[in-house]
């Protein structure tokens, strides 16, 4: 972990759609309550369960949110890219995580006090309401990737998740994959071996194209066909 030098809030060309209508002196105070920090690949933001006293608004990078089910397994809730805020519908109404994050690469996040977050958003309603918008649209995501989930067969889940990487994720039909295979079967509610078989089904039919890490989706039409058909 590497702390940044401070500067001002109002700056910053990562700032959220919130901070940006934010008044110079609330600037001023939000600057002087956060602190921009480097993460590395694998570093744990913060786990389920445990203390929390900051908001953390990711400024660049990549972050698996998940918990811990039945049996001690994983389940990946989502993957968030940056200009986004972690949690918030959980550490703005509770003192602990509901679930933990993990950097999936090298990141920026910036942590700020929860009380002087609260205090803005009390005192500036467009703020707050900018906030609302942000949980209530993650809120909306996750729940129908869950609904997806649990009606889809094997098939239409990974092409959620691969039409997830490519059109949310990383804007472009070709991309590394940012997890791995186990990651992506909890992401999807699947075994490894399944997602494997469904890889090799997909590359056979000509729908992607595998090498390595690296994914390319050659059929984007048959991809969002299987998709809406599950």
């Amino acid at each position: 972990m590497k702390e940044i030098s401070k500067y001002s809030c109002g700056l910053c060309k990562d700032k959220s759609c919130a901070v940006a209508i934010l008044s110079p002196i609330e600037l001023e105070l939000l600057t002087g309550n956060c602190s921009e920090v480097e993460l590395k690949k694998g570093d744990i933001l913060f786990k389920a369960g445990s203390l929390t006293s900051h908001i953390v608004y990711l400024k660049s990078g990549l972050v698996k949110e998940s918990l811990v089910g039945v049996n001690n397994k994983e389940q990946i809730v989502q993957l968030i890219k940056a200009h986004s805020y972690l949690g918030l519908s959980s550490m703005l109404g509770y003192k602990t995580s509901y679930c933990s994050y993990m950097a999936l690469e090298n990141i920026k996040v910036c942590y700020i006090d929860t009380n002087v977050f609260k205090q803005i958003a009390q005192s500036n309603g467009k703020f707050a309401f900018e906030i609302l918008i942000s949980v209530c649209r993650e809120n909306l995501n996750n729940y129908n990737r869950c609904v997806n989930k649990s009606f889809k067969q094997m098939y239409g889940r990974l092409a959620d998740a691969l039409l997830y990487f490519s059109n949310i994720i990383y804007d472009n039909r070709t991309f590394d994959l940012p997890i791995t295979q186990n990651d992506l079967a909890a992401l999807i509610s699947t075994t490894r071996e399944s997602v494997t078989r469904t890889f090799t089904k997909f590359r056979n039919e000509g729908i992607i194209e595998l090498n390595g890490k690296r994914i390319t989706i050659l059929n984007m039409d048959l991809l969002e066909k299987i998709s809406k058909t599950g």
